[in-house]
């Protein structure tokens, strides 16, 4: 993946075509780009991995061939000058999305299989755990959102030639793809657009864990954050707010409302969702307080002794 993502970058350079409203290269570019980064962070996890080993390394191996065979399909299609998804317009090109859509399954079900192991792995620090599991949960649900856009949009099912169409399915919600779009993204401008909550949902797999060791960092200038309680608190309250951007751009982008045009709504639930994190983060700085101690009269020495043994373990 790293050397496809120089590939696609040399080809955004020197080859000016232009699909769908993009830079031809611009789309293998993305994934491979987005593939390295998925799969350093998958392979980072799976070293924290206690039991059933051998079963992540298959699973692990099995996510990075369908990477593999799916870059190698958009860019076969981009030398083709043909696009990748949704493509229907020859048996061929079907055939070549059957098979992207298949090995997003089995990369799903992969994925699926690593979180399962990071679940049941003993992770001796809380924080860290949360924030690898709750990572890896709200990248599967990210990756989701890309069945979705497989299926016809409404606009394709009026037409009623769904078994001759050239293309099925879409990345916009309401809004041909292929529209004015956001730079660098490509995120559509006029319409929803799928892949914001698809994107959004699977670097949590990399941005929740990148949190985690920002705090460890700050610890030695902010005492508070050397407690292990406190930061696991604020990891808590760090994945329950980045579900609710991911269930926010979702419904945003369902409603057919594009990212940077959001109407009362959207402005209205992300208020919410930015005053509930801050309350409960700074809930979460709070001190604990130090666990009680017994025994404080005459004739509990033993007492006193046994409390002093437990704040020492």
């Amino acid at each position: 993946m790293a050397v496809m993502t120089v590939v696609s970058a040399i080809g955004l350079m020197v080859d000016d075509r232009i699909l769908t409203g993009a830079a031809i290269w611009f789309k293998p570019f993305k994934f491979a780009l987005s593939f390295a980064v998925y799969g350093l962070a998958l392979a980072w996890m799976l070293t924290l991995v206690t039991r059933g080993r051998r079963t992540g390394w298959w699973a692990g191996t099995v996510v990075a061939l369908c990477g593999l065979i799916e870059v190698a399909i958009i860019t076969g299609q981009v030398i083709r000058g043909k696009r990748s998804h949704f493509n229907h317009a020859t048996p061929f090109d079907e055939a070549l999305f059957t098979a992207m859509g298949a090995t997003v399954i089995v990369l799903w079900a992969g994925t699926l299989v690593i979180a399962i192991l990071l679940l049941r792995a003993r992770i001796a620090d809380r924080a860290s755990a949360w924030a690898i599991r709750s990572g890896v949960l709200l990248a599967l649900v990210g990756a989701a959102f890309g069945f979705l856009m497989t299926r016809p949009t409404p606009e394709q099912r009026a037409a009623g030639n769904l078994d001759t169409a050239d293309v099925i399915g879409a990345h916009s919600v309401g809004v041909p793809d292929g529209g004015p779009s956001m730079a660098l993204t490509g995120w559509s401008t006029t319409g929803g657009d799928l892949r914001i909550p698809h994107f959004v949902g699977m670097h949590a797999l990399q941005l929740l864990p990148l949190l985690l060791l920002a705090l460890a960092a700050l610890a030695p200038r902010f005492p508070r954050l050397r407690d292990p309680r406190v930061r696991l608190r604020l990891m808590v309250v760090a994945s329950a707010a980045y579900a609710g951007v991911v269930a926010l751009v979702a419904w945003q982008a369902l409603r057919g409302q594009p990212l940077i045009h959001p109407d009362g709504a959207t402005l209205g639930a992300a208020a919410l969702i930015v005053v509930a994190s801050t309350v409960a983060a700074f809930g979460a700085l709070r001190p604990t307080p130090p666990a009680p101690r017994t025994g404080s009269g005459p004739g509990s020495h033993s007492g006193s002794g046994r409390a002093r043994k437990d704040l020492v373990s």
